[in-house]
C-alpha cells in the first residue's frame, strides 16, 4: 500500500456500527470516504463500483451482513436465519462473477449455524467477529501473495498491468500490485505500465492514481497502445489480477485481459495472475461455466464525455469480464503460494 496512506479500503468502523469505504467512482479527482449502514446501501455500493476489486467486495458483504442481522428482530435462531439468509442471498445477487462476494457471505451463514445455540446478542457479535476476521485475513493474505510473487519479479525493471488490483481492489496491499508494493518496502522500485481500461478506467483512474501516491513510477496506457510496448522490449512481466479462477486454471478477470494474454504470448512476456486461493472455484470446470456479467451500454458510450460518444440507438455490447486460457497462464501467485501448470491438478493441491 501506499506508504503515505497506510489506511484501510474497506473495513467497519471501530464501534462496528457502519461499513466504511473508499467511494472509488470519485476517484482520481476526490478521495471520499463513504460510511453506510443500511443492506440496500451494501448492495448500490457494489452494484455501482464504489467498492469494487473480488477481495474488497468480499470483505464489503461480509460486514455488510453482519450489520443487517444486527437489524433482524426474531424471537428464536429459525427466525433469524430465515431472515438472514434472504439479506444474504440479496447482497449476493449484486454481482454475479466475482466468486469472492459468495465465498464471503457463505463465511457468513456458516459463522451463524456454527452459533445457533447461542443468545441473539451473542450470534449477532460472533457475525461482526467473523466480518473482521475476513478483513484481517484479506490484508495478511495479499501481503503473502506480494511475498510469493516478489522472486518472479527480482529482475524485472517493468511491469504491466491491467484494471486495478492494488489496495483499492483490497483493503490493504492488493493482489497484482501486492508485490510491487513489497518490492518497493525492499528497495526495488519497479516502473508499472498501466492499462486503462475500458470502458470503466479504473486503471486511468485508480491504479495511476494509487501509483503515484505510493511515490511508484507510472505510464498510463490506453488498451490499444499495449502490442507497442511489448513489441518494443520495454515490459519484463505483466502481472493482472482475478475475479474467478475455475478449476482448469481458466481466469475470469477485467475485459481486456484475454487479449492481453494473447499479446504478452506472442511477445514472449510471462503472464502472471495474482489472487487468493477463495478466487479459486473448484466448482467451477472451466472458464465456459464462469457467469460473466453484462453491464449498462451508458458506461461506453456517454459515462465518461460531455456529449455522446455513440449514435442513439446503436447495438452496444457490455461485458465486465472476459475468460484468459489457462494455457496462456505462466504461474498463477496465491497466498499459498505459487502454482505452475498443470494447473487442474496443482490447483486442487492447493485447496
Amino acid at each position: 500500500m501506499p506508504k503515505a496512506e497506510p489506511w484501510r479500503t474497506v473495513s467497519l468502523t471501530d464501534d462496528c456500527t457502519k461499513l466504511r469505504l473508499v467511494d472509488q467512482t470519485r476517484l482520481p479527482n476526490e478521495l471520499v470516504w463513504l460510511e453506510i449502514s443500511e443492506l440496500e446501501e451494501v448492495w448500490q455500493a457494489i452494484k455501482t463500483l464504489a467498492v469494487r476489486g473480488a477481495p474488497a467486495i468480499g470483505v464489503a458483504a461480509a460486514a455488510g451482513l453482519a450489520l443487517a442481522a444486527r437489524r433482524i428482530m426474531a424471537p428464536d435462531f429459525p427466525e433469524f436465519y430465515q431472515k438472514f439468509c434472504r439479506a444474504k442471498a440479496y447482497l449476493a445477487g449484486a454481482r454475479p462473477t466475482a466468486v469472492n462476494l459468495s465465498w464471503a457471505l457463505n463465511r457468513m451463514k456458516q459463522a451463524a449455524l456454527q452459533n445457533k445455540q447461542r443468545s441473539m446478542p451473542e450470534i449477532k457479535a460472533a457475525l461482526i467477529a467473523e466480518a473482521n476476521v475476513i478483513r484481517d485475513e484479506d490484508i495478511a493474505c495479499c501481503r503473502a501473495i506480494g511475498e510469493a510473487g516478489l522472486p518472479l519479479l527480482e529482475n524485472c525493471q517493468s511491469v504491466l498491468t491491467h484494471c486495478n488490483a492494488g489496495q483499492l481492489a483490497a483493503v490493504q496491499y492488493g493482489t497484482a500490485l501486492a508485490p510491487i508494493y513489497l518490492a518497493q518496502e525492499r528497495g526495488h522500485s519497479l516502473h508499472v505500465f498501466a492499462d486503462e481500461t475500458r470502458p470503466l478506467l479504473q486503471g486511468a483512474r485508480l491504479t495511476a492514481w494509487e501509483l503515484q501516491q505510493a511515490g511508484l513510477a507510472c505510464t498510463l496506457l490506453c488498451d490499444n497502445m499495449v502490442a507497442t510496448v511489448l513489441a518494443q522490449g520495454r515490459v519484463d512481466a505483466v502481472i493482472v489480477g482475478a475475479d474467478r479462477i475455475a478449476a482448469n486454471g481458466d481466469v475470469a478477470n477485467k475485459i481486456g485481459t484475454s487479449g492481453l494474454a494473447v499479446l504478452a504470448r506472442h511477445f514472449k512476456v510471462p503472464f502472471y495472475v495474482a489472487a487468493p486461493t477463495s478466487t479459486v472455484d473448484l466448482d467451477c470446470r472451466n472458464g465456459k461455466n464462469i457467469v460473466i456479467e453484462e453491464r449498462a451500454p451508458e458506461e461506453v458510450a456517454e459515462l465518461w464525455y460531455q456529449q455522446r460518444m455513440a449514435p442513439p440507438g446503436v447495438d452496444i455490447f457490455n461485458p465486465a469480464f472476459d475468460v484468459t486460457p489457462a494455457e496462456l497462464v505462466s504461474a498463477i501467485i496465491t497466498e499459498r503460494g505459487l502454482v505452475y501448470p498443470p494447473f487442474a491438478e496443482n490447483l486442487a493441491a492447493l485447496k
